[in-house]
């Protein structure tokens, strides 16, 4: 059974490597000259199934008035009307209720909870180290109404037995010593013990080489122009090479996935949503993170990955635009430098910006389409890493007929027609 895997980031690499292993004939088709240099390349280095939450909360539209308004913002929106955000934006609102968030974050933290698993498994399998440890993520509160507010959050974190544990400031610098000079400025935190972290790009790099033993064929430098369908059925993947028949097609090209399936009128509300990173080296170990911190004030997750830092965060709502501006930076520059300044020296960072394809209620798109043979593993918004081996190990089933090892009847595009 052919198979033609769109896009080669840490979703369409993990699908493709789980489907190889069920015995497909796998080929990935992607535009750029190898794996994971899109959105997968440099991003918060967070495998966070703790963390797993829709952005789509009780309270948020009242919080992005007043993030809007911050020097330090963790959300962006460009004043230009377009059409397609505005939409997204609206869908999104509608799922700023309690049931909805409490519907959405309990879905979200299954597969991601999941996927942490099927991680673990893959690493004791494969042998493979991408500056990887396991030491948890901790959420860091600047004021007593998110130590108050975290307490929804701990109870759907009860409710699926996920481990964590909530900190004084005198614990918090027991977890994280690096951050003794400025325990002053946090009121608590919210340890997540279950987290991992590692290198996104380092990974995919590893496990390419294992898909590459498993005879999975790789075409880059290959632009995608459309799929083929006939009578309801997909026939292939057309690029500038001409027509590709495959008997299975799965699109896996975050951001970009919903253009393309435009033409076979399956519409996904994915939006690309921009973030932002920064690499710098540690200088002082002594003052350098552990593991994770989330900044929640700010929204910056810094992490440890071996001898260097990664922060990443902003969200910017401004279509595909890919510039840098040093003003969409000096958010997470400025977190890094308050928190963990004396570790490292910010005047070595390298920055760099993706796209994350998000989904109004926050969960992946994962299932069959109508088109038969079409399927889709798309739109996990900023927790693509997290929940990659999951929603590749349930799309796999999916497209083999077997019965999922989680519940997949709600990932699928159905869920929004």
């Amino acid at each position: 059974m052919q198979v033609c895997v769109l896009g080669a980031g840490v979703v369409g690499l993990t699908s493709a490597y789980y489907l190889a292993r069920k015995g497909f004939e796998v080929t990935v088709i992607d535009r750029q000259p190898s794996v994971a240099l899109e959105t997968s390349f440099a991003n918060a280095g967070q495998i966070s199934p703790g963390y797993s939450a829709p952005w789509a909360a009780p309270g948020v539209p009242l919080k992005a008035i007043k993030w809007l308004m911050q020097k330090h913002a963790p959300l962006k929106i460009s004043p230009d009307p377009e059409v397609k955000k505005l939409l997204w934006m609206g869908k999104m609102l509608s799922q700023c209720t309690e049931g909805a968030y409490n519907t959405n974050k309990s879905r979200m933290m299954a597969l991601a909870e999941y996927s942490r698993d099927q991680f673990i498994a893959l690493r004791k399998e494969l042998g493979i180290r991408y500056d990887d440890g396991q030491g948890g993520t901790l959420q860091l509160f600047r004021k007593e109404e998110q130590v108050e507010a975290a307490a929804k959050d701990i109870k759907v974190l009860q409710a699926l037995n996920v481990p964590h544990q909530m900190l004084t400031p005198e614990q918090i610098i027991e977890v994280e010593p690096g951050l003794v000079p400025v325990i002053d400025k946090f009121k608590g935190g919210l340890r997540l013990t279950g987290d991992e972290t590692g290198d996104c790009y380092v990974f995919c790099q590893s496990l390419k080489a294992h898909c590459d033993a498993l005879g999975v064929t790789f075409q880059f430098n290959t632009d995608i122009q459309s799929l083929s369908v006939e009578s309801g059925k997909i026939r292939g993947v057309i690029t500038q090479n001409g027509l590709q028949a495959f008997d299975h097609v799965l699109v896996s090209l975050g951001s970009y996935s919903k253009e393309l399936l435009k033409a076979c009128d399956i519409d996904i509300p994915v939006y690309p949503v921009k973030g932002y990173s920064l690499t710098v080296p540690v200088t002082d170990t002594q003052y350098a993170p552990v593991s994770t911190v989330m900044d929640e004030t700010y929204k910056v997750a810094v992490t440890r990955l071996g001898d260097r830092i990664r922060a990443a965060g902003t969200a910017e709502l401004t279509g595909y635009n890919l510039e840098l501006p040093k003003s969409r930076t000096e958010t997470i520059s400025h977190v890094v430098e308050d928190l963990f300044g004396q570790g490292c020296q910010l005047a070595e960072a390298e920055y760099w910006t993706g796209l994350r394809p998000m989904t109004p209620d926050g969960t992946p798109v994962v299932g069959a389409t109508n088109v038969a043979g079409l399927y889709l593993n798309t739109g996990h918004g900023t927790l693509g890493w997290t929940m990659s081996c999951g929603s590749a190990a349930v799309i796999a089933d999916i497209m083999a007929g077997n019965q999922t090892e989680v519940d997949s009847s709600d990932l699928s595009v159905k869920r929004y027609q």
